[in-house]
Protein backbone atom coordinates (compact mmCIF):
# COMPACT_ATOMS: atom_id res chain seq x y z
CA UNK A 1 0.00 0.00 0.00
CA UNK A 2 1.34 3.40 -1.00
CA UNK A 3 1.63 5.73 2.00
CA UNK A 4 1.23 9.43 1.38
CA UNK A 5 4.35 11.54 1.69
CA UNK A 6 4.00 13.70 4.80
CA UNK A 7 5.98 15.29 7.56
CA UNK A 8 6.25 13.28 10.79
CA UNK A 9 3.32 13.72 13.21
CA UNK A 10 3.92 17.05 14.86
CA UNK A 11 2.41 19.16 17.59
CA UNK A 12 2.06 22.22 15.35
CA UNK A 13 -1.21 24.04 16.07
CA UNK A 14 -3.10 25.97 13.39
CA UNK A 15 -4.36 29.39 14.44
CA UNK A 16 -7.84 29.96 13.02
CA UNK A 17 -9.92 33.10 12.61
CA UNK A 18 -12.84 33.44 15.00
CA UNK A 19 -16.25 34.66 13.74
CA UNK A 20 -18.46 36.09 16.50
CA UNK A 21 -22.09 35.70 15.36
CA UNK A 22 -23.19 38.36 17.87
CA UNK A 23 -20.88 40.96 16.31
CA UNK A 24 -22.99 43.85 14.91
CA UNK A 25 -20.15 44.75 12.51
CA UNK A 26 -21.14 42.43 9.65
CA UNK A 27 -18.36 43.69 7.41
CA UNK A 28 -15.73 42.66 9.95
CA UNK A 29 -17.24 39.17 10.13
CA UNK A 30 -17.30 38.94 6.34
CA UNK A 31 -13.66 40.04 6.13
CA UNK A 32 -12.51 37.51 8.77
CA UNK A 33 -14.49 34.70 7.16
CA UNK A 34 -13.23 35.50 3.65
CA UNK A 35 -9.64 35.51 4.87
CA UNK A 36 -10.20 32.13 6.56
CA UNK A 37 -11.84 30.64 3.47
CA UNK A 38 -9.00 31.76 1.22
CA UNK A 39 -6.36 30.61 3.70
CA UNK A 40 -7.45 27.20 4.99
CA UNK A 41 -11.24 26.75 4.82
CA UNK A 42 -11.50 26.35 8.62
CA UNK A 43 -12.60 28.86 11.27
CA UNK A 44 -14.25 29.08 14.69
CA UNK A 45 -17.78 30.37 15.29
CA UNK A 46 -18.63 31.76 18.74
CA UNK A 47 -21.70 33.32 20.38
CA UNK A 48 -23.86 31.19 18.11
CA UNK A 49 -26.89 31.09 20.41
CA UNK A 50 -26.69 27.46 21.64
CA UNK A 51 -26.09 27.55 25.39
CA UNK A 52 -23.05 25.84 26.90
CA UNK A 53 -25.36 24.04 29.32
CA UNK A 54 -27.33 22.48 26.46
CA UNK A 55 -24.15 21.57 24.55
CA UNK A 56 -22.93 19.69 27.61
CA UNK A 57 -26.27 17.87 27.85
CA UNK A 58 -25.99 16.76 24.20
CA UNK A 59 -22.46 15.41 24.82
CA UNK A 60 -23.65 13.65 27.99
CA UNK A 61 -26.48 11.96 26.07
CA UNK A 62 -24.10 11.01 23.25
CA UNK A 63 -21.76 9.36 25.77
CA UNK A 64 -24.68 7.39 27.26
CA UNK A 65 -25.48 5.92 23.85
CA UNK A 66 -21.93 4.86 23.04
CA UNK A 67 -21.57 3.27 26.49
CA UNK A 68 -24.39 0.82 25.65
CA UNK A 69 -23.42 -2.80 24.85
CA UNK A 70 -22.61 -3.37 21.16
CA UNK A 71 -25.61 -5.73 20.86
CA UNK A 72 -27.90 -2.86 21.90
CA UNK A 73 -26.28 -0.39 19.50
CA UNK A 74 -26.57 -2.87 16.60
CA UNK A 75 -30.38 -2.82 17.05
CA UNK A 76 -30.28 0.69 15.56
CA UNK A 77 -27.71 -0.06 12.83
CA UNK A 78 -27.39 2.47 10.01
CA UNK A 79 -29.97 1.93 7.28
CA UNK A 80 -29.81 2.72 3.56
CA UNK A 81 -30.94 6.30 4.32
CA UNK A 82 -27.90 6.84 6.55
CA UNK A 83 -29.79 6.99 9.82
CA UNK A 84 -28.63 5.22 12.96
CA UNK A 85 -25.47 3.58 14.30
CA UNK A 86 -22.20 3.14 12.40
CA UNK A 87 -19.80 0.62 14.01
CA UNK A 88 -16.03 0.98 14.30
CA UNK A 89 -14.30 0.50 10.89
CA UNK A 90 -17.61 1.09 9.01
CA UNK A 91 -16.22 4.11 7.17
CA UNK A 92 -13.10 4.15 4.98
CA UNK A 93 -12.24 7.75 4.08
CA UNK A 94 -8.72 7.39 2.72
CA UNK A 95 -8.35 3.97 1.02
CA UNK A 96 -4.93 4.82 -0.43
CA UNK A 97 -3.43 5.23 3.04
CA UNK A 98 -5.62 3.26 5.48
CA UNK A 99 -5.24 -0.48 6.08
CA UNK A 100 -8.59 -0.59 7.96
CA UNK A 101 -11.59 1.70 8.21
CA UNK A 102 -11.79 4.57 10.72
CA UNK A 103 -11.33 3.72 14.40
CA UNK A 104 -14.50 5.55 15.38
CA UNK A 105 -18.17 4.76 15.87
CA UNK A 106 -20.99 7.12 15.05
CA UNK A 107 -24.71 7.81 14.97
CA UNK A 108 -26.53 9.60 12.14
CA UNK A 109 -29.59 11.83 12.69
CA UNK A 110 -31.15 13.63 9.73
CA UNK A 111 -34.15 15.79 8.92
CA UNK A 112 -37.21 13.92 10.24
CA UNK A 113 -39.56 13.12 7.33
CA UNK A 114 -42.56 10.82 8.06
CA UNK A 115 -42.70 7.60 6.04
CA UNK A 116 -45.97 8.59 4.35
CA UNK A 117 -44.54 11.93 3.17
CA UNK A 118 -44.00 12.13 -0.64
CA UNK A 119 -40.43 13.31 0.04
CA UNK A 120 -39.57 10.27 2.18
CA UNK A 121 -38.42 8.17 -0.82
CA UNK A 122 -35.47 10.47 -1.48
CA UNK A 123 -31.96 9.58 -0.26
CA UNK A 124 -31.12 11.06 3.18
CA UNK A 125 -34.83 11.79 3.82
CA UNK A 126 -37.24 9.68 5.86
CA UNK A 127 -37.85 8.81 9.52
CA UNK A 128 -34.89 8.74 11.88
CA UNK A 129 -33.86 5.60 13.76
CA UNK A 130 -34.00 6.01 17.55
CA UNK A 131 -32.96 3.93 20.58
CA UNK A 132 -35.92 2.82 22.67
CA UNK A 133 -37.05 5.54 25.07
CA UNK A 134 -36.97 3.07 27.95
CA UNK A 135 -33.23 2.57 27.41
CA UNK A 136 -32.28 6.24 26.92
CA UNK A 137 -35.12 8.47 28.24
CA UNK A 138 -35.27 11.89 26.58
CA UNK A 139 -32.45 11.04 24.16
CA UNK A 140 -34.47 11.60 21.01
CA UNK A 141 -35.84 14.95 22.23
CA UNK A 142 -32.34 16.21 23.06
CA UNK A 143 -30.96 15.25 19.65
CA UNK A 144 -33.91 16.70 17.73
CA UNK A 145 -33.56 19.99 19.60
CA UNK A 146 -29.84 20.18 18.87
CA UNK A 147 -30.42 19.33 15.20
CA UNK A 148 -32.88 22.21 14.89
CA UNK A 149 -30.68 24.72 16.73
CA UNK A 150 -27.54 23.79 14.78
CA UNK A 151 -29.40 24.39 11.51
CA UNK A 152 -30.06 27.95 12.69
CA UNK A 153 -26.32 28.41 13.28
CA UNK A 154 -25.51 26.97 9.83
CA UNK A 155 -27.93 29.38 8.14
CA UNK A 156 -26.33 32.32 9.95
CA UNK A 157 -22.86 31.23 8.79
CA UNK A 158 -24.14 30.71 5.22
CA UNK A 159 -25.34 34.33 5.11
CA UNK A 160 -21.81 35.56 5.90
CA UNK A 161 -20.38 33.17 3.28
CA UNK A 162 -22.83 34.58 0.69
CA UNK A 163 -21.65 38.14 1.41
CA UNK A 164 -18.02 37.00 1.22
CA UNK A 165 -18.77 35.68 -2.31
CA UNK A 166 -20.39 39.02 -3.31
CA UNK A 167 -23.88 37.49 -3.31
CA UNK A 168 -27.03 38.69 -1.56
CA UNK A 169 -27.01 37.72 2.12
CA UNK A 170 -30.10 35.52 1.70
CA UNK A 171 -28.74 33.63 -1.34
CA UNK A 172 -28.52 30.30 0.53
CA UNK A 173 -31.88 30.83 2.29
CA UNK A 174 -33.86 29.96 -0.85
CA UNK A 175 -36.20 26.91 -0.54
CA UNK A 176 -34.14 24.79 -2.94
CA UNK A 177 -31.03 25.52 -0.90
CA UNK A 178 -31.12 25.75 2.91
CA UNK A 179 -34.88 26.33 3.00
CA UNK A 180 -35.28 22.52 2.71
CA UNK A 181 -31.77 21.25 3.38
CA UNK A 182 -30.20 17.84 3.72
CA UNK A 183 -28.84 18.44 7.22
CA UNK A 184 -27.17 15.41 8.79
CA UNK A 185 -25.89 15.34 12.35
CA UNK A 186 -23.39 12.69 13.38
CA UNK A 187 -22.43 11.85 16.93
CA UNK A 188 -18.87 10.49 17.00
CA UNK A 189 -16.88 8.48 19.53
CA UNK A 190 -13.18 7.64 19.30
CA UNK A 191 -12.55 4.92 21.88
CA UNK A 192 -8.90 5.70 22.64
CA UNK A 193 -6.81 3.88 20.05
CA UNK A 194 -3.42 5.36 19.21
CA UNK A 195 -3.15 6.30 15.53
CA UNK A 196 -0.04 5.65 13.51
CA UNK A 197 -0.02 7.21 10.01
CA UNK A 198 3.13 5.24 9.09
CA UNK A 199 1.10 2.04 9.58
CA UNK A 200 -2.12 3.34 8.01
CA UNK A 201 -4.00 3.57 11.34
CA UNK A 202 -6.25 6.60 11.85
CA UNK A 203 -9.16 7.73 14.01
CA UNK A 204 -10.52 9.19 10.78
CA UNK A 205 -8.63 9.04 7.50
CA UNK A 206 -7.72 12.15 5.53
CA UNK A 207 -10.70 13.54 3.61
CA UNK A 208 -12.56 16.67 2.67
CA UNK A 209 -16.25 16.95 3.51
CA UNK A 210 -18.80 16.49 0.76
CA UNK A 211 -21.30 19.28 1.27
CA UNK A 212 -21.65 23.01 1.76
CA UNK A 213 -20.30 23.49 5.30
CA UNK A 214 -19.74 21.38 8.41
CA UNK A 215 -20.14 22.52 12.00
CA UNK A 216 -18.06 20.54 14.49
CA UNK A 217 -18.49 20.59 18.27
CA UNK A 218 -15.75 18.79 20.20
CA UNK A 219 -14.77 17.93 23.74
CA UNK A 220 -11.40 19.19 25.01
CA UNK A 221 -9.30 16.31 23.62
CA UNK A 222 -6.97 17.12 20.70
CA UNK A 223 -7.22 14.96 17.59
CA UNK A 224 -8.40 16.99 14.58
CA UNK A 225 -5.67 17.92 12.10
CA UNK A 226 -5.81 19.94 8.88
CA UNK A 227 -3.57 20.09 5.81
CA UNK A 228 -3.82 23.57 4.33
CA UNK A 229 -2.20 22.58 1.03
CA UNK A 230 -3.30 19.12 -0.10
CA UNK A 231 -0.96 19.23 -3.12
CA UNK A 232 2.19 19.99 -1.10
CA UNK A 233 4.90 17.32 -0.97
CA UNK A 234 5.43 16.47 1.78
CA UNK A 235 2.02 17.23 3.30
CA UNK A 236 2.12 19.34 6.45
CA UNK A 237 -0.46 18.57 9.14
CA UNK A 238 -1.45 20.92 11.98
CA UNK A 239 -3.71 20.32 14.97
CA UNK A 240 -6.85 22.41 15.45
CA UNK A 241 -7.25 23.34 19.11
CA UNK A 242 -10.63 22.65 20.73
CA UNK A 243 -12.28 25.95 21.77
CA UNK A 244 -14.85 25.70 24.56
CA UNK A 245 -18.31 26.82 23.49
CA UNK A 246 -17.33 27.26 19.83
CA UNK A 247 -18.07 25.37 16.65
CA UNK A 248 -15.17 24.59 14.34
CA UNK A 249 -16.54 25.24 10.83
CA UNK A 250 -15.08 23.96 7.59
CA UNK A 251 -16.04 24.30 3.94
CA UNK A 252 -17.10 21.28 1.90
CA UNK A 253 -16.42 20.16 -1.67
CA UNK A 254 -19.81 21.42 -2.83
CA UNK A 255 -18.92 24.99 -1.89
CA UNK A 256 -15.59 24.57 -3.70
CA UNK A 257 -17.54 23.58 -6.86
CA UNK A 258 -20.01 26.42 -6.38
CA UNK A 259 -17.25 29.02 -5.92
CA UNK A 260 -15.16 27.70 -8.84
CA UNK A 261 -12.34 26.85 -6.40
CA UNK A 262 -12.09 30.39 -5.03
CA UNK A 263 -12.99 28.90 -1.64
CA UNK A 264 -11.30 25.56 -1.01
CA UNK A 265 -12.43 22.54 0.93
CA UNK A 266 -9.57 21.35 3.11
CA UNK A 267 -8.14 17.93 3.87
CA UNK A 268 -8.54 16.95 7.51
CA UNK A 269 -8.18 13.81 9.61
CA UNK A 270 -8.32 12.62 13.21
CA UNK A 271 -5.36 11.08 15.04
CA UNK A 272 -6.06 9.15 18.23
CA UNK A 273 -3.63 9.71 21.10
CA UNK A 274 -4.89 7.04 23.50
CA UNK A 275 -7.58 9.27 25.03
CA UNK A 276 -11.30 8.83 24.47
CA UNK A 277 -12.69 11.63 22.32
CA UNK A 278 -16.26 12.72 21.55
CA UNK A 279 -17.40 15.12 18.86
CA UNK A 280 -20.55 16.07 16.96
CA UNK A 281 -20.38 16.86 13.25
CA UNK A 282 -23.27 18.67 11.57
CA UNK A 283 -23.14 18.40 7.77
CA UNK A 284 -25.15 21.02 5.88
CA UNK A 285 -26.17 20.55 2.27
CA UNK A 286 -28.85 22.12 0.06
CA UNK A 287 -31.99 20.27 -1.05
CA UNK A 288 -31.91 17.21 -3.34
CA UNK A 289 -33.05 19.16 -6.38
CA UNK A 290 -30.62 22.04 -5.96
CA UNK A 291 -28.41 22.37 -9.02
CA UNK A 292 -24.86 23.09 -7.92
CA UNK A 293 -23.33 25.18 -10.68
CA UNK A 294 -20.73 27.91 -10.77
CA UNK A 295 -21.91 31.07 -9.02
CA UNK A 296 -22.27 34.15 -11.23
CA UNK A 297 -19.78 36.10 -9.08
CA UNK A 298 -17.13 33.35 -9.40
CA UNK A 299 -16.72 33.05 -13.17
CA UNK A 300 -15.51 35.24 -16.02
CA UNK A 301 -14.13 34.90 -19.53
CA UNK A 302 -10.70 34.28 -18.03
CA UNK A 303 -12.08 31.99 -15.31
CA UNK A 304 -14.74 29.75 -16.87
CA UNK A 305 -16.51 27.14 -14.69
CA UNK A 306 -14.23 24.21 -13.77
CA UNK A 307 -17.05 21.75 -12.97
CA UNK A 308 -20.25 20.76 -14.79
CA UNK A 309 -23.56 21.40 -12.96
CA UNK A 310 -24.74 18.52 -10.77
CA UNK A 311 -27.80 17.90 -8.58
CA UNK A 312 -27.02 17.86 -4.89
CA UNK A 313 -28.83 14.56 -4.16
CA UNK A 314 -26.98 12.72 -6.94
CA UNK A 315 -23.61 14.03 -5.83
CA UNK A 316 -24.07 13.19 -2.13
CA UNK A 317 -25.42 9.69 -2.75
CA UNK A 318 -22.32 8.75 -4.71
CA UNK A 319 -19.92 10.21 -2.14
CA UNK A 320 -21.55 8.31 0.76
CA UNK A 321 -21.60 5.07 -1.26
CA UNK A 322 -17.87 5.43 -1.96
CA UNK A 323 -16.88 5.71 1.72
CA UNK A 324 -19.25 3.45 3.72
CA UNK A 325 -19.30 -0.33 4.07
CA UNK A 326 -22.01 -2.24 2.20
CA UNK A 327 -24.82 -3.01 4.67
CA UNK A 328 -24.83 -6.64 3.53
CA UNK A 329 -21.62 -7.07 5.54
CA UNK A 330 -23.64 -6.66 8.73
CA UNK A 331 -26.53 -8.83 7.55
CA UNK A 332 -24.11 -11.73 6.99
CA UNK A 333 -22.45 -11.08 10.35
CA UNK A 334 -25.76 -11.13 12.23
CA UNK A 335 -27.27 -14.14 10.44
Amino acid sequence: MQKQNETPASTEISFLNCIDLSNPDTQQSVSLLKQACLDCGFFYVTNHGISQEFMEEVFSQSRKFFELPLSEKMKVLRNEKHRGYTPVLDELLDPDNQIHGDYKEGYYVGVEVPEDDPEAHKPFYGPNVWPEDGILPGWRQTMEKFHQQALGVARAVARIIALALDLEADFFDEPEMLGHPIAVMRLLHYAGQISDPSKGLYGAGAHSDYGLITLLATDDVYGLQICKDKDAQPQVWEFVAPLKGAFIVNLGDMLERWSNCIFKSTLHRVLGNGQERYSIAYFVEPSHECLVECLPTCKSEKKPPKFPPIKCGTYLSQRYKDTHANLNVYNKHQS
